[in-house]
């Protein structure tokens, strides 16, 4: 529940009018036609949150060009990136972590491989003869010369629903003196017991992503397609944001940020665990 307060009670955000830009009462942005509007690919995010493409998005600026990461350039990109249509990100929010991300002592830009952002894959897989749905997260890591896309976690229902460790009087236990016994009762405690979890140390938790890889070795995990990619950063020192997609008319399309936290201690972990469902 905290992190559902933090996400609605945290986030305040907002855009700042710019040359080239008309913020309405309503504050969503329109577009004087000086932008290449859309965000197309993700790539192309990253190089306008750092001002390292020309407006028109036809000229890719490089470092020593006096263009690459101007500050006011950066400012016009930035007010451009958000979902003003659908998000709920407070107007105030916005302003604030512009200002931050564009300061002159300070300035943040984001790497494409400087970690801290993963993808999350929400997909479709045939299992025990149903189409189920499977979130997939997916992060960057070095490979030889370059990098490689690796899965890194997986929420699958059946998974999380198969392990419900009992808890207090419910729980069975192997007795203190089993081993006098040479561990016989093991038989029934694992054969006879539909919770053999309860016989696992405390810290125990099940490795869902080694249970994936197994099942679909195994082909009882069938992949069939993926539904829809979003992306979480945490790159931005004491900020979080979403990426999302959207595909609509107008020029607030493409890339864009689509929700924004401001976080404190220990508001990452908290996000962590709900963006991986484990709270």
């Amino acid at each position: 529940m905290r992190i559902k307060i933090i996400i609605t009670l945290l986030i305040i955000t907002s855009i700042q009018s710019v040359s080239g830009q008309v913020l309405s009462s309503s504050g969503r942005l329109k577009d004087d036609g000086r932008f290449a509007a859309s965000t197309k690919q993700v790539n192309q995010f990253f190089r306008r949150f750092n001002a390292e493409e020309s407006k028109e998005g036809d000229v890719r600026y490089y470092s020593g060009d006096e263009n690459y990461r101007n500050r006011d350039l950066r400012r016009s990109f930035i007010n451009i990136l958000f979902d003003n249509e659908t998000s709920d990100v407070p107007v105030e929010l916005k302003r604030e972590f512009l200002e931050y991300v564009v300061s002159e002592s300070y300035p943040q830009y984001l790497t494409f491989h400087g970690g801290d952002w993963f993808a999350e894959a929400s997909t479709v897989f045939s299992y025990e003869g149903k189409r189920q749905e499977v979130t997939l997260f997916l992060k960057l890591q070095p490979e030889r010369l370059g990098y490689e896309w690796v899965i890194d976690n997986v929420v699958f229902e059946p998974y999380k629903n198969a392990f419900d460790k009992p808890q207090g009087d419910q729980k069975k236990f192997l007795h203190p003196l089993s081993h006098e016994l040479g561990f016989m009762n093991l038989r029934k405690a694992i054969q006879d017991d539909p919770k053999p979890e309860s016989y696992t140390p405390k810290d125990f938790s099940p490795d869902y992503l080694t249970l994936f890889i197994f099942e679909i070795k195994k082909g009882n995990l069938r992949f069939e397609t993926v539904k829809d990619v979003k992306y979480h950063f945490f790159q931005i020192d004491k900020w979080y944001f979403e990426l999302s997609q959207f595909n609509r008319p107008g020029f607030n399309t493409g890339w864009l940020i689509s929700n924004l936290v401001k976080l404190g201690n220990g508001d990452k972990d908290l996000i962590m665990d709900y963006i991986y469902g484990s709270k």
